[in-house]
């Protein structure tokens, strides 16, 4: 008797991709979840340090300044010219008015004015610049 090959007695060629779709998901969470508490800051300030210094306040407008003049609003670089437009959209939209700047030490002064009076062109209420305890 000859040797008969059944549909059953195959060789199965398909890979299964469950446990790589699996891992590929699990790896997608991970990274959406860790991604805000890493982009809250795109660089390291320095901040002047203060005798008076409050409590930051958590709502509003987050304006960074590095000791280069790299601006980032609320954790995203912007330049001088979209700063207005930003902030007044954020505004018109509901958002809270108030800005909080967070200059370098070393950052220039008459660039922290800059943003200041930009942020209340915009229409912003309250200003505010941040600092760290002495």
């Amino acid at each position: 008797m000859g040797w008969k090959i059944n549909d059953r007695d195959r060789i199965m060629a398909e890979i299964n991709i469950t446990p790589l779709t699996d891992v590929m998901l699990v790896l997608l969470v991970i990274f959406m979840v860790t991604t805000p508490l890493i982009m809250t800051e795109s660089f390291k300030l320095k901040l002047p340090k203060a005798v008076t210094s409050d409590a930051e306040p958590g709502k509003g407008a987050v304006v960074a300044i590095s000791p280069g003049g790299i601006i980032n609003l609320n954790g995203k670089g912007i330049s001088m010219d979209d700063l207005y437009s930003e902030l007044k959209k954020g505004f018109d939209e509901g958002s809270d008015r108030t800005v909080v700047v967070k200059a370098d030490g070393d950052a220039r002064h008459s660039l922290v004015v800059k943003v200041l009076d930009t942020a209340k062109s915009a229409g912003a209420v309250k200003l505010s610049i941040a600092t760290e305890r002495e």
